[in-house]
């Protein structure tokens, strides 16, 4: 990683580049790369500039090391030490930042300047410092050059990043140290779970602390003698727990922002050398502080921010001879934020639900020897607090598009957030419809588009940009990058062969009904026919008036390319040669539209189930709650086990219904089931799981009466149905 930084480095000041960015993950060697870089650079005088007096021994140590020289060369600038003549200077931003030392060094005093921890410059102390020098470059150094602040990290740097290192790909290097990972269930009382306003006490209750202990002990550490940090949630919590560890024979202390650097070196050194076992803080030791030998984190907080929590995992991430590994062990409370836990351990930023719900059951997204395990009751609060928050406000759309514009020193695109695993593009059209609406709404459009052509552009948005099949996106993309009028059956036939992507004679058939909207039911069909842009003909596809006219605009066309790749990317991700992939999500009319149904009834009426051309798709609500309005009867729709599920048809429905005939005659019929796992009236999810094809099993299919909210008996017809050998 560091010979590849390094090279990076070079060939960014041979461009002419006077500033570079390295992103690095805690613990992978940030301070000895930019060691290695002097070194290579061979500056007359350096200047390294951190945020904390305690980083600056071991910084200059380390640089020692690599560019040797007499000692006088190496000095310290800080509240305990006044060297301004050193040749390679370590400074605090506290007192480097000051007029007087300033003023003495002269703004030329340096040729090559590096800040450690830059994620931090958007302080006037670190801006008034970096306008005042003028070195011949400026390196800067951090593990999270995202910001909550609004402040662009990547602009103060020209947006020139020389190397990036996140923590997936750094335990997959083998450069951190491995962690296992317990989301455990924290303590409850009384029916009462420890949440963001749980009272002092109760946090420090003696029962709570023997839970703790018990649970700590139980998950361990390398080497089973516990050098652990602890981050909690307030200072009196951490003072409080500290003695009431202490008092249980586990020798402990507490460390916040009041304490000075004095104290918070005699308690690291403690804590190494083994006279006390644990740490516990809060404020403090997010970043900016090496202790190797840690083998345990344990959180005691609600997890504020996937940022804060990766600092806190990467206190312990440092690797050291007297470990193997490291346990996180995270107290999983009532917490609103606990959405987030899956989301740093995962490095999802999509904001997309289903993909933290994946990663909070499917966790193989971790590398190495790490590992990751809830425990049941605090998975159920992480769905609990996935179900509750909304992760598309307005606010959040922003957050995700100016930290992306300020990566990319332009306004980004769909397929700039799908590229750089940001925000899943299906949040932002699923919640504005199409991306031109949320760009006008936060004033950052660059061109101007028709009603008529943002109709157009919502049409591939809500149909399309899913990338179920990449059929249709296809014959959009030849009539963007052609000025043809046509395309014929044939035409599409050679199109696909070339690009080598599957196809049948019934996908090239829907793909054409769904451009000429012909495939959709009336409803549907009206609201986007205003702005239909093909219409079918004998001999294919044609464009229609309407996107002869939106050609002309290349703003819209712009935007409309950007659909289409972004589609195109998302496509990647299926098996085309099905129609449907197993454990994908769709949502109804895509089921129809894969498998080449008719649509003659929009989604809500279509309900619970539907059947053409020989498929019948069953929809299931597993758990639909006290606000489900969709149904007259309480339908008890299961799993009985693995290969087996019980469902009910709607009512009133008898043996003689022919829904029923179907099912008890399905030789040549294809049955597939969909689920979805709760209905969440604040989400308004359409979208539903393929749990694949199934058997109706004949001698379960029953008629009986079920009651309904009106208190009448209903007829319905019950039965089993058993999955086929897939």
């Amino acid at each position: 990683m560091q010979k590849q930084a390094l090279n990076n480095l070079q060939e960014l000041r041979q461009t002419g580049a006077k500033r570079g960015l390295v992103i690095s993950a805690t613990g992978t060697g940030k301070t000895y790369l930019a060691g290695f870089d002097v070194h290579q650079f061979s500056p007359k005088r350096m200047l390294f500039i951190v945020h904390r007096e305690q980083i600056l021994t071991k910084a200059m140590a380390s640089f020692k090391k690599i560019i040797s020289g007499d000692d006088a060369d190496f000095g310290i600038l800080s509240g305990n030490s006044k060297n301004t003549s050193a040749k390679y200077l370590f400074a605090t931003i506290q007192t480097i930042s000051k007029d007087s030392y300033q003023n003495e060094l002269g703004a030329d005093a340096f040729d090559y300047i590096l800040i450690d921890e830059v994620h931090k410059a958007g302080a006037s102390s670190y801006r008034k410092t970096i306008d005042f020098f003028q070195p011949e470059f400026l390196l800067g150094m951090t593990a999270t050059p995202e910001r909550t602040d609004g402040f662009n990290i990547f602009e103060l740097f020209d947006y020139n990043i020389a190397y990036e290192i996140r923590l997936q790909q750094a335990l997959e290097e083998d450069m951190l140290c491995p962690f296992y990972y317990f989301g455990v269930t924290d303590y409850e009382k009384d029916g009462h779970v420890i949440d963001e306003t749980s009272d002092l006490n109760y946090l420090m209750d003696q029962e709570r602390v023997d839970f703790l202990i018990q649970k700590i002990d139980y998950y361990g550490c390398s080497g089973n003698v516990p050098k652990g940090l602890v981050f909690c949630s307030r200072k009196e919590e951490a003072q409080r727990m500290a003695e009431l560890f202490t008092q249980r024979g586990i020798p402990s202390a507490y460390l916040t922002g009041d304490h000075n650097l004095e104290k918070r070196e005699q308690e690291v050194q403690k804590l190494e050398n083994g006279k006390i076992n644990y740490i516990f803080t809060v404020d403090i030791f997010n970043e900016g502080i090496d202790i190797p030998k840690i083998n345990q984190v344990v959180m005691l907080r609600n997890t504020e921010s996937s940022i804060i929590f990766i600092q806190q995992l990467g206190r312990g991430l440092r690797k050291h001879p007297s470990k193997e590994f490291v346990t996180v062990i995270d107290f999983i409370g009532n917490y609103k934020n606990n959405y987030m836990i899956p989301m740093a351990l995962s490095g999802d930023n999509s904001r997309n639900k289903n993909n933290i719900r994946r990663d909070t059951v499917d966790v193989t997204y971790i590398s190495g020897l790490s590992s990751i395990n809830f425990e049941k009751v605090a998975k159920e609060r992480i769905f609990k607090s996935i179900d509750q928050v909304r992760l598309n406000t307005l606010a959040d759309l922003k957050d995700s598009f100016y930290k992306a514009k300020h990566r990319l020193n332009r306004v980004p695109y769909l397929l700039d957030f799908e590229k750089m695993d940001s925000i899943d593009p299906l949040i932002i059209s699923g919640k504005e419809k199409t991306y031109y609406h949320f760009l006008k709404k936060i004033g950052e459009a660059e061109g101007e588009i028709s009603e008529a052509e943002n109709l157009a552009l919502r049409f591939v948005s809500v149909e399309l940009l899913l990338g179920i099949r990449p059929h249709e996106l296809l014959l959009i993309d030849q009539f963007i990058n052609t000025e043809r009028n046509n395309l014929t059956f044939s035409e599409m036939k050679q199109l696909f062969d070339g690009l080598n992507v599957y196809y049948t004679k019934d996908t090239i058939e829907s793909a054409v009904h769904v451009l000429d909207l012909s495939f959709y039911e009336k409803g549907t069909r009206k609201s986007y026919l205003a702005s239909r842009m093909f219409t079918l003909t004998d001999r294919g596809l044609a464009v229609t008036d309407n996107f002869k006219s939106y050609r002309q605009n290349p703003y819209f066309l712009k935007l409309l390319k950007d659909l289409v790749d972004t589609g195109l990317a998302k496509s990647q991700r299926y098996d085309i040669t099905k129609p449907l992939n197993l454990y994908e999500k769709y949502r109804r009319k895509d089921v129809l539209r894969m498998l080449n149904m008719e649509f003659k009834y929009n989604e809500q009426i279509i309900g619970g189930y539907t059947h053409s051309n020989q498929h019948f798709a069953i929809f299931v609500t597993l758990h639909k709650g006290k606000d489900f309005k969709g149904s007259l009867m309480a339908y008890e729709d299961e799993f009985i086990d693995e290969s087996t599920f019980k469902w009910f048809t709607k009512s009133p429905r008898t043996l003689a219904s022919q829904e029923v005939q179907i099912l008890k005659n399905a030789d040549d019929w294809h049955i597939h089931l969909f689920i979805k796992r709760k209905y969440n009236n604040k989400d308004n999810e359409t979208d539903f799981y393929y749990l694949g094809e199934l058997t109706p099993i004949e001698e379960t299919i029953q008629q009986l009466q079920k009651p309904t909210t009106d208190g009448k008996l209903k007829n319905v017809v019950e039965l089993e149905l058993s999955y086929k050998i897939q």
